[in-house]
């Protein structure tokens, strides 16, 4: 199977809408290119609640300090993970239409943290300013997933349900606001609470994009309608068959690209919908070459040869930008 080349769903049917015939996600889109193996590496997510406009480089450039915003993306890598800022779907629009484009701020911020390594978990708090995540949050226990640790140093910190985000960071790429906020802005009137706005994620050019959290599970090339979807057999560890594919599922973001791609294979081949069913191991075996274990938590393992090959079609990564050589994979079952 070479992914670039199957496109296992019927072509997605999430609209246009106002974006350019060579917008980059469009183009993407008519090319009928997959979008697996490309979920932002990251085995736990932080996210910030920062209402008001979101730079290019958001954490940096919005209206949370820009020192602590730094230290705060820093921190996120540097442990395995991924920081980024979240708002209320429709606020920012809202504020900017009633002459306060600065917003006012409340009186907290929301703080998700989420684990999305094995045995996934979302813990949840208000806190008044990010210097608290700063000082509260036990790094070294949320990089290896220690929810008992993290819940230690910050007692605060509430189990909370599934939410999706959903990029719409307009200065990273202009699909992501043309195409992302409606979609947000839809899911969260049928989801209050459940639906955020977040900054950049990677993969505009799959937008609609969205992150599942606590799973890391990627998803391309949303619809309102799916979203909801999403995040309503989220609640019961499921993914809706029609989030899986190649049309739609970039991967689970604790794995490796290679790792990502051959699960994804796997759990379209299997049609599996369980969000914690599959586990998946990458061994390399040579230059853009490996071998994956897939596990079942049934028992089950499958081991999936998979390449990574770059060139045609020749497709622009962002609005803007000139057309180049893409990556597919080679996958085949041993």
């Amino acid at each position: 199977m070479t992914t670039g080349a199957a496109w296992t769903d019927e072509h997605p049917e999430t609209a246009h809408g106002r974006s350019r015939p060579d917008a980059c996600s469009v183009q993407w889109e008519l090319a009928r290119a997959s979008a697996m193996g490309t979920a932002s590496v990251a085995r736990f997510w932080l996210a910030w609640e920062q209402p008001g406009p979101w730079g290019r480089d958001a954490a940096r450039q919005s209206h949370l300090d820009p020192a602590l915003g730094d230290e705060l993306s820093t921190r996120s890598a540097d442990a395995g993970g991924r920081f980024i800022l979240v708002r209320h779907p429709g606020g920012h629009a809202e504020r900017q239409r009633s002459g306060d484009p600065a917003g006012t701020q409340p009186a907290g911020h929301r703080v998700l943290v989420g684990w999305a390594g094995e045995d996934p978990w979302l813990l949840s708090v208000q806190a008044p300013s990010a210097g608290d995540v700063l000082d509260r949050l036990d790094w070294e226990a949320v990089a290896a997933g220690d929810r008992r640790a993290v819940l230690a140093g910050w007692p605060d910190l509430e189990a909370a349900a599934p939410v999706l985000l959903v990029c719409t960071n307009a200065k990273r790429d202009v699909c992501c606001a043309v195409r992302g906020r409606p979609v947000a802005l839809g899911a969260a009137a049928e989801r209050p609470g459940r639906v955020w706005e977040c900054s950049h994620t990677g993969g505009h050019r799959f937008a609609p994009t969205g992150v599942l959290l606590p799973h890391g599970q990627t998803l391309a090339r949303l619809d309102a309608a799916r979203a909801v979807e999403v995040v309503d057999r989220a609640a019961q560890g499921e993914l809706p068959l029609g989030a899986i594919g190649s049309a739609y599922d970039r991967g689970r973001s604790p794995l490796e690209p290679a790792g990502q791609v051959a699960e994804s294979f796997v759990r379209t081949e299997l049609g599996e919908t369980g969000l914690t069913a599959l586990a998946t191991g990458l061994e390399p075996v040579g230059d853009d070459t490996w071998v994956a274990t897939v596990r079942h938590r049934d028992g089950r393992r499958w081991q999936v040869d998979v390449r990574r090959v770059e060139g045609e079609p020749e497709l622009p990564a962002s609005c803007g930008k000139a057309a180049g050589p893409t990556v597919t994979w080679n996958l085949s079952l041993r």
